[in-house]
């Protein structure tokens, strides 16, 4: 167990989700934040407190451990934002070399507001699923663009933060893998069935790897990297899945 606790950005999503469980696993308090921002895939703020409720049901160790949960409302960022997670536009990629998904500063405006709350309540570990294996290009996804933000924000606010960014240099297959590890079969099946990911906020169509439209890059990430994990783990069949 690390010392201090834990602040968790979470979304609802496969990725926050499984950081979720990694915090839950390391720190003995963790609470969790999330934001609403105006984006088009707003579902994702109603899942993700099924899958709060979720892991409170199925993991009492976790339950016990897990705190307060804060949202921000963060509308000014959809409203200055032109992206295809905040209109209603079809996805593409712009002259930048980065798919119109981009939504630009949100990590960065997650992280410091995400700092101001955990100042206040003692939260000194911000949790985040960034990611620079399987991401699109996304520049405030990157590992040296995290660790910048954690010495601006800490210099600052004048108080030292660490920003943990468990999924940083897996792929999807290896973040199913793990969450597996973390929470077996029961944490698949709620990511599987609970959790949010698809950008075109699908929920009718329930697939092997969850919910979503199956063709928007968020469900293609996903579907692949559950396919991967699935076949590396020869057949292993899952519950719920």
């Amino acid at each position: 167990m690390r010392p201090g606790h834990a602040l968790v950005l979470f979304s609802g999503g496969q990725d926050s989700t499984t950081c979720l469980a990694w915090a839950l696993t390391h720190f003995a308090h963790v609470e969790t934040i999330g934001f609403d921002y105006g984006q088009r895939h707003d579902v994702e703020m109603r899942v993700r407190l099924q899958v709060l409720q979720s892991l409170r049901a199925q993991f009492p160790h976790w339950a016990e451990r897990l705190g307060e949960d804060h949202v921000v409302d963060l509308a000014v960022l959809g409203q200055i934002s032109d992206t295809a997670l905040t209109r209603d536009t079809a996805i593409a990629m712009t002259a930048a070399g980065l798919p119109n998904t981009f939504v630009p500063g949100r990590n960065l405006l997650f992280f410091q507001l995400a700092a101001a709350v955990g100042y206040r309540r003692g939260l000194h570990t911000l949790v985040g699923g960034m990611c620079e294996t399987d991401f699109s290009g996304y520049p405030d996804c990157r590992d040296d663009t995290i660790k910048a933000l954690q010495v601006a924000v800490s210099l600052g606010m004048g108080q030292r933060f660490t920003f943990e960014t468990p999924l940083m240099w897996l792929d999807k297959a290896q973040t199913w893998a793990l969450a597996q590890q973390l929470g077996g079969d029961a944490l698949v099946a709620t990511i599987v069935a609970q959790s949010h990911t698809c950008y075109e906020g699908v929920r009718d169509v329930l697939h092997a790897w969850g919910y979503g439209c199956g063709t928007c890059p968020a469900c293609e990430l996903r579907r692949v990297g559950y396919e991967r994990w699935r076949a590396a783990e020869t057949g292993k069949p899952i519950a719920g899945a």
